[in-house]
């Protein structure tokens, strides 16, 4: 059982890109405090109004961070570490087609290409919220989108003067 979960972290750690153990277990940690809460709002009576009240707070949060999927209690029991490492910019990038490698999304990033609104991001691990998701971009002088402007003939010069 040790084996496995030693395992299950260092695939989770390459998978998605963390730097180290320290983070994983950061994301372990929300996850595990999360189980923890649904467990516990289950044990109290279904028509609690202050169980409906922190329940529907916690679905409408997790759901808007895009940790869930749906919003019901059960999917709350399930959500690990993985739920977490998903919403991070470098695992957007390759999700949205940005790139197709963890190490080119990184690069990219720390490299300041991406923006996400009005704001150049340079760190990896900038949570991505459903909210946000709309808004991750090339930078305005980025070569890449350069590249990618010439390679689809929509390429025009001026918007690149500096």
């Amino acid at each position: 059982d040790k084996k496995n979960k030693k395992a299950s972290q260092i695939a989770t750690i390459s998978q998605y890109g963390l730097t180290d153990q320290e983070e994983y277990h950061k994301y372990n940690k929300l996850g595990g405090a999360v189980r923890k809460l649904s467990k516990l709002l289950s044990e109290l009576p279904p028509d609690d109004p202050i169980r409906m009240k922190i329940t529907q707070q916690l679905l409408e949060k997790l759901y808007d961070m895009g940790v869930i999927n749906k919003k019901s209690l059960n999917s709350l029991a399930e959500i690990s570490s993985a739920a977490f490492c998903r919403r991070r910019l470098a695992v957007v990038l390759i999700k949205n087609k940005y790139c197709e490698f963890m190490k080119e999304a990184v690069n990219f990033i720390k490299h300041g290409h991406i923006r996400v609104g009005p704001e150049v991001i340079t760190e990896p691990a900038y949570f991505i919220t459903r909210r946000k998701e709309d808004f991750i971009r090339w930078t305005d002088h980025s070569k890449i989108k350069k590249k990618i402007l010439a390679y689809n003939d929509k390429l025009d010069d001026y918007d690149f003067l500096q």
